[in-house]
């Protein structure tokens, strides 16, 4: 059981019910929000990883000749 915002217990049913109204004030992204968003999410994943890999890269053999 879920507490009211009073501190009561409330139903099951009228705790799904809350949550589906607050679902309906939900205001989705359309098809084309979603297909920029996630080529933008791709594109910052390869350049940090990028950037990770070149430091990792230069770190490593900054070592190799340190311990040569």
């Amino acid at each position: 059981m879920r507490f009211g915002r009073i501190g009561r217990m409330i139903s099951p049913t009228a705790f799904l019910k809350q949550v589906w109204d607050e679902l309906q004030k939900v205001v989705w992204p359309t098809q084309n929000e979603i297909i920029r968003l996630t080529v933008v999410v791709i594109l910052v994943s390869i350049l940090v990883g990028l950037f990770i890999g070149t430091i990792d890269f230069i770190l490593v053999e900054l070592m190799r000749a340190i311990i040569k």
